[in-house]
């Protein structure tokens, strides 16, 4: 029997004993990788929940919640599916076979291959306690969205909860047809606050911009796209709608203060399925942007929650991005605290350390002017005494990012990982100084690096060292420059442009306009 008081959560104490919170998981197609990070992020802000929803891909993220799954492990599993075990075509008699076409796939990949690797159990779902949790479905008997209380649900409910119209086929389930809701409703938020939820935290992932696009796949994305965010602006009309009632006196289904609204989104559209499956992006990125929006999310946190208006939703075109690869190496010792001293120790017994980092900027305009100029880092760690080949599950990139000694810029490369079970976190920094003398090729190659025992660099320091990034790593890592999300073929020149620009132009200001 799975107990949710497990999962990593905080217990409403105090004055907030009357706040009963539901977590809303809409869908995304396979991009849920996204709302696991962010579940992470939550859930290490102590956030406790009484009431989860899951509609289309987001059943997927609740069922493994419900299978008694902490949420790292969440995030590791997408970060370690193999998009290619989601694929299961049915025969080409089917697809030439026009008039009886049903669908592109078949759901023996998600039976077979993609709900074990999740750890999705079905039994611990329906025992699991400590949560009311409901699953939405389409009855396309009635054309209306069905709710499954979970401990109701079947393997049958949780493929049709992800079957939209051609690309998995509608399940029987006593005689009833079946299909994904994410063309009647992508977000339930009635049914929660019906059951007491006075406090929505919602994840949103469908795309909200102005921008009609062409292309077939965009086409079916769009009309998705039209009716998740029109069935989801009219449930938040409605709870704005009780929230009035409520102000004016009235008790509404039981309630009689304002309901508050909690919303996690990225600023831009998330690339689209395809994009997982060409390597254009991956979970592992997904899951960072998904963490770093939560992040900023609590930064930014009103007590009241988001606004009760369509307009909270929209999302903005995003300008393209760049990503490169790099990997520095270097001296590291356990029980040092230094890096010099670090580095001396392991360079005595022959100890290297090294970071295989893959930064990505999603939005090159957006980077530049921010003032922090926050990426985001993927990669792995190869350490003798720990092993090779360890996958980080979040890690931070900032370039030239300002600290209180005028004369010094960081570069911040950090990673967290877990060793035999436990919490490891490596912060990396390159000091980028205002001084006489032209030592930009050190300061820009030469990452002071610090490990620490948890999750964050608040631990105890366990280890250091000084990793370097040699001549033809650099020659490695251009050849290893991307630009993403570029919709012109002059894009890409623009866009290592602006990055080269900007670069250079940090430099230039620490290193020349000072000396003059």
């Amino acid at each position: 029997m799975t107990n949710l008081s497990n999962i990593p959560q905080g217990a409403a104490t105090g004055s907030e004993t009357s706040i009963k919170r539901a977590l809303i998981l809409p869908g995304g197609g396979l991009r849920l990788s996204y709302a696991a990070g962010a579940i992470s992020e939550i859930f290490s802000q102590g956030i406790d929940f009484q009431i989860m929803d899951g509609t289309s891909g987001g059943s997927l993220n609740l069922a493994m919640l419900l299978s008694g799954l902490p949420a790292d492990e969440i995030c590791e599993r997408w970060r370690t599916l193999n998009m290619m075990d989601t694929i299961s075509l049915r025969s080409l008699k089917d697809f030439m076979d026009e008039p009886n076409f049903i669908a592109a796939g078949s759901s023996q990949a998600f039976r077979d291959k993609v709900f074990p690797h999740l750890g999705i159990d079905v039994a611990r779902i329906k025992a699991a306690e400590g949560v009311q949790a409901t699953f939405n479905v389409c009855n396309f008997g009635t054309k209306m969205n069905e709710v499954i209380r979970h401990q109701d649900i079947n393997e049958d409910y949780l493929i049709a909860g992800i079957s939209l119209p051609g690309t998995l086929p509608p399940v029987q389930i006593d005689g009833v047809t079946y299909l994904d809701s994410g063309f009647i409703q992508d977000a339930n938020l009635l049914d929660p606050i019906k059951n007491g939820a006075n406090e929505l935290w919602l994840i949103w992932i469908m795309g909200n911009t102005p921008q009609y696009r062409s292309g077939l796949l965009n086409l079916y994305v769009q009309m998705l796209e039209m009716s998740a965010n029109g069935a989801l602006n009219k449930e938040i009309l409605q709870v704005e709608e009780i929230n009035q009632r409520i102000l004016n006196g009235e008790t509404v289904y039981g309630h009689s203060q304002p309901i508050k609204l909690h919303l996690i989104k990225p600023s831009h559209p998330l690339p689209l399925d395809s994009a997982l499956y060409t390597g254009q992006i991956t979970h592992a990125r997904l899951i960072e942007m998904g963490r770093t929006d939560a992040k900023n999310y609590f930064d930014q946190r009103q007590p009241q929650g988001v606004p009760l208006k369509p307009s909270t939703l929209k999302m903005t075109e995003q300008s393209p991005g760049i990503s490169f690869k790099e990997t520095m190496a270097g001296g590291f010792s356990l029980n040092k605290t230094s890096p010099k001293e670090g580095k001396k120790s392991g360079n005595l017994a022959g100890t290297e350390l090294a970071m295989h980092a893959e930064v990505n900027i999603d939005d090159i305009d957006k980077f530049i002017e921010q003032p922090d100029h926050l990426g985001h880092l993927t990669g792995s760690i190869d350490f003798p005494p720990f092993g090779f080949g360890i996958k980080a599950h979040h890690g931070v990139f900032n370039l030239f990012n300002p600290t209180n000694n005028p004369d010094m810029k960081l570069m911040i490369y950090e990673l967290g990982f877990i060793h035999q079970g436990e919490n490891y976190y490596l912060a990396g920094k390159k000091e980028v100084h205002d001084d006489p003398f032209f030592d930009l090729w050190d300061d820009t190659t030469t990452l002071f690096t610090q490990l620490h025992k948890g999750k964050d660099k608040s631990g105890e320091v366990i280890g250091a060292g000084i990793l370097t990034l040699g001549v033809k790593d650099l020659i490695k890592l251009v050849s290893t420059i991307e630009v993403t999300n570029k919709q012109l073929k002059t894009d890409t020149v623009a866009t290592i442009s602006k990055f080269g620009k900007f670069f250079v132009g940090e430099l230039w200001d620490t290193y020349v306009m000072h000396i003059k």
